[in-house]
């Protein structure tokens, strides 16, 4: 019996990295997956990976960042399977860089997707969880929303907008049962770092699995109860006192 049987969960990001791992850290739970990304291929590999567990899936490549994709996303996933519980916001890019040397270009991109997506994501998701009654709302920020490193000016602009996005909407979406929460992540083994033994070498890192551990538990709370914002990482990452 898993905490999100009968539950549909939809996952932005979803072709690799945090947000394949989400979508089957929520199948092991008993969830049906959307899944969105803009990568066919792995996403199909994610979808493969969820019915193994003897779960349904929707693959439905889509750019976050385009309106009408993104409704079109949201309108097959209701086509399919008639209710949305659980978005996680988790497509995301970095381009980053000194600040002087930054093109626009850049700059847009990331705060396109980093921002413009989870803001789209997210008025598709209170559109169907208003009148259905409520559901959840995860997005995912990172450290840098607290502490920001260097050459990192859209990514940590971004992550801090994501929080920004998060308050407002758990505000407004109290009174319907919409609860917004968000996760931010450290060091995670994501696949270009798993290629890169140098950066292996140089921070501690926390696996995918481990980290979509504690997004789902985030998504499996008590309907009357809220983790609002999380921040998890390595014990010995350099976080407290970096800056």
């Amino acid at each position: 019996m898993g905490k999100l049987d009968g539950k549909v969960v939809l996952v932005t990001g979803a072709s690799r990295g945090i947000g394949r791992g989400i979508a089957r850290g929520s199948a092991r739970e008993g969830a049906s997956v959307v899944l969105a990304a803009r990568d066919t291929a792995r996403l199909q590999q994610t979808a493969d990976e969820i019915i193994a567990l003897g779960r349904a899936a929707l693959v439905v490549p889509t750019d976050v960042t385009d309106e009408q994709q993104v409704e079109t996303l949201f309108s097959r996933a209701m086509d399919r399977f008639g209710r949305l519980d659980v978005l996680y916001n988790n497509a995301g890019a970095f381009n980053g860089g000194p600040i002087h040397e930054l093109s626009v270009a850049d700059w847009d991109h990331v705060i396109a997707v980093n921002l413009r997506g989870p803001f789209l994501c997210t008025r598709q998701a209170f559109r169907i969880m208003k009148p259905q009654g409520g559901g959840r709302i995860i997005n995912i920020g990172s450290i840098s929303a607290q502490r920001v490193r260097p050459h990192s000016a859209p990514y940590s602009t971004s992550k801090h907008g994501i929080w920004g996005l998060t308050q407002v909407t758990a505000l407004e979406g109290r009174e319907y049962g919409i609860v917004c929460s968000c996760l931010h992540p450290g060091n995670v083994l994501i696949e270009r770092r798993a290629a890169s033994a140098a950066t292996q070498d140089q921070e501690p890192m926390m696996s995918i699995d481990e980290l979509a551990e504690v997004a789902v538990t985030m998504a499996t709370l008590p309907p009357h109860m809220n983790m609002l914002e999380a921040i998890v990482l390595p014990v010995q990452q350099l976080y407290i006192g970096r800056g």
